[in-house]
């Protein structure tokens, strides 16, 4: 069985450092980038903000400004972001089985 590119760019993408941990933070609820910041412990504001630009570029995230002094912005996953959640609850479930076991 040959590996589609749609499949290797949707593993690519996903697979990124923090991306997924993102993905699964958005998959119950739009966050501001504070919320992102407690979440996801360990990522750091750059990181963080180079993932949320690049999954907004990809279309699976979505950006949302609130009016306010200063503005705040908070993100959603959108249509195509929601469409990984099984995929990411697959992913998890998974990882909650077999890591830390090398069998």
């Amino acid at each position: 069985m040959r590996v589609s590119p749609d499949f290797h760019e949707a593993v690519e993408l996903i697979g990124k450092r923090w991306t997924g941990a993102i993905v699964w933070a958005l998959s119950e609820r739009s966050h501001y980038f504070a919320e992102l910041t407690h979440v996801v412990p360990g990522l750091s504001d750059r990181l963080l903000s180079r993932r949320l630009r690049e999954l907004e570029s990809e279309g699976v995230v979505e950006r949302n400004v609130h009016a306010g002094t200063p503005p705040r912005v908070s993100y959603a996953l959108t249509e195509k972001g929601r469409a990984l959640r099984p995929a990411i609850r697959e992913l998890r479930a998974w990882a909650q089985r077999w890591n830390g076991t090398h069998s």
